[in-house]
């Protein structure tokens, strides 16, 4: 297994966006500074393979902002996770999480989420939400989403779900003629797009896009 570490600062001002793509099972840790006025957008997709990745993100510097966003696609026995620590230093600071996962076979996937705001970091706004959906009787997800929250003049949520295809939108898309095992798929890329509409590049995006649809057609 292949483990891509990286240690990034963003200086003040600076604006960076990456995507990460796992096609073969890897390892990747990522420990990111920001600096008063950086952003950074970051979007995971781990869609084959056993991937174990690590976040840890500081937001250092005033008016910093980060947009975490991924999307796992483990099936048959695969196992993934995702641990994210992000941590708010400093006043006026903004952060979002939003990571999904479709999971079918007997895989797993696990998402561990922290954010915490440290004393001083007052008038910071931090929202995190995992979304996951078992494709199977077999799969599992598990979610543990955390807030550490020493100042009081905050906007900070979080939230996690666990489900599965609705059976009352696929009776809809099966009462308009379309095949179910299409119509299911209909559903896994409408609940994949939130996460893939954080890819800004639109050729990048429709790249993507065909690399997920690919990988749920052969589920």
């Amino acid at each position: 297994m292949k483990t891509d570490a990286k240690s990034l600062t963003l200086g003040p001002g600076e604006s960076k966006a990456l995507l990460i793509v796992q096609e073969r099972g890897e390892e990747a840790s990522f420990d990111i500074r920001l600096e008063e006025g950086a952003s950074l957008r970051l979007v995971l997709l781990s869609l084959a393979g056993c991937c174990r990745n690590s976040i840890s993100v500081e937001l250092a510097g005033r008016g910093a902002s980060c947009r975490l966003a991924g999307l796992a696609l483990p099936k048959d026995e695969e196992k993934m996770s995702c641990s994210v620590e992000l941590v708010h230093s400093v006043p006026e600071c903004h952060s979002t999480q939003l990571f999904k996962s479709l999971v079918d076979g007997r895989a797993t996937y696990c998402f561990d989420g922290l954010i915490r705001v440290a004393p001083d970091a007052q008038k910071t706004e931090a929202y995190q939400a995992s979304h996951n959906l078992l494709l199977s009787e077999q799969a599992r997800a598990d979610s543990r989403p955390q807030l550490e929250i020493y100042a009081d003049d905050v906007k900070c949520s979080h939230g996690a779900t666990v489900g599965r295809l609705n059976p009352d939108e696929l009776f809809y898309l099966r009462s308009r003629g379309i095949r179910e095992d299409d119509a299911k798929l209909l559903q896994q890329l409408a609940f994949a797009s939130e996460v893939m509409e954080t890819i800004e590049d639109p050729a990048l995006r429709e790249e993507m896009l065909r690399k997920v649809e690919a990988r749920l057609r052969k589920s």
